[in-house]
């Protein structure tokens, strides 16, 4: 500590001057959300959920995962929205996020024909920006953890994606406060990617996969459980 009164205001002074600065991510994404805010029983109707994913257990989505996919098969069965976005990683052969996220929501009740797949979601700005550039998404509800959902809305909305949100309620255990922690760490990579705006890790060519599903939900054909659009 400083040995003169002076010097200790100064280094008072510098502390909160990093506080604030390091609070100044997390207070753009409350701010970037606004009223984006919904449950599932009062989400805008829209043509396009995207989903996010949160981890596999042994193959199977984890706990955090299926309860976004609880919540975005009750907007596919409510009629809120037509088609589902499902974003994940794919990076390695014995990891497959979107594919298991699609077995869920097929064994839930969603039409496989309803369920596109984005095998390349690696984050959060990669999924908005591929969802945008690579699948033609303008306007989605986004799908995530309450801890979550704001800075997803965030990034969407920067990538150019009319941006509502529902945020699943969770139990606050150590899981929980661990997402929370994380969030304030990841607002400023959030911010980053919002003003930098850099390409997602692997972009590609555009793929028709939504355009197809909405076209076939508007002709009242696909509803089966075959093989949906990837």
């Amino acid at each position: 500590m400083p040995r003169t009164r002076a010097g200790r205001r100064r280094l008072t002074q510098a502390v909160m001057a990093v506080c604030v600065l390091a609070l100044l991510p997390t207070t753009w994404l409350y701010v970037a959300a606004g009223d984006r805010l919904r449950t599932a029983a009062d989400a805008p109707r829209t043509e396009v959920a995207v989903v996010f994913g949160a981890g596999l257990w042994d193959g199977e989505p984890s706990p955090y995962l299926a309860h976004r996919l609880d919540a975005a098969a009750r907007l596919y069965h409510d009629g809120r929205v037509k088609v589902l976005l499902v974003t994940g990683d794919n990076s390695r052969a014995d990891y497959d996020e979107p594919d298991a996220m699609r077995a869920y929501l097929t064994r839930h009740g969603v039409p496989a024909a309803r369920i596109v797949t984005d095998y390349a979601g690696f984050d959060t700005w990669d999924s908005c920006v591929r969802a945008k550039k690579i699948f033609g998404v303008d306007r989605a509800v986004l799908v995530s953890q309450g801890f979550h959902i704001r800075r997803a809305v965030a990034l969407c909305e920067a990538a150019g994606i009319d941006s509502y949100g529902v945020g699943v309620e969770e139990a606050h255990n150590a899981t929980w406060y661990y997402g929370g922690v994380r969030e304030v760490l990841a607002a400023g990579k959030a911010a980053l990617d919002a003003v930098l705006r850099p390409d997602p890790r692997f972009l590609g060519p555009k793929e028709p996969g939504v355009a197809r599903a909405l076209a076939e939900a508007e002709a009242g054909t696909g509803s089966g459980t075959g093989a949906g659009a990837g």
